[in-house]
């Protein structure tokens, strides 16, 4: 059974940092591009972050871009998004994910496994 369990979530103050794992089981991410997404009560879920399975580009959204870093260890099966100088907007859950595509991996519709979540606090 796939499965993808985020972890590392919790309370930082602004300008603080996190990081966030994403551990798989029941399929492998080295033939998987990766992301992470975010939802805030009352948003949508917006893209932060993802890297190409075939390419290994990295690409963020534009609220992130400078500080957070995503990366992938294949060996441990594992995602993480490296969060720094955290702001309170960026207070959300945040959501792993794999895809089978290789490119447009800004857009929830390319992902078909999802992680359950892990709470991101950030306060000022």
């Amino acid at each position: 059974q796939e499965q993808l369990v985020e972890s590392g979530g919790g309370l930082v103050q602004a300008g603080g940092s996190l990081r966030l794992s994403c551990a798989a089981s029941g399929l492998t991410i080295s033939r998987r591009s990766m992301g992470w997404f975010r939802q805030a009560p009352g948003k949508e879920r917006e893209f932060v972050a993802a890297i190409s399975w075939r390419t290994e580009t990295t690409y963020y959204g534009d609220s992130v871009k400078g500080r957070f870093v995503i990366s992938r260890d294949n060996a441990k099966n594992t995602v993480y998004l490296e969060m720094n100088s955290l702001k309170p907007e960026d207070t959300a859950v945040y959501y792993c994910a794999a895809s089978p595509n290789w490119n447009a991996l800004m857009a929830l519709k390319f992902y078909d496994y999802w992680g359950q979540g892990t709470q991101v606090t950030v306060s000022s």
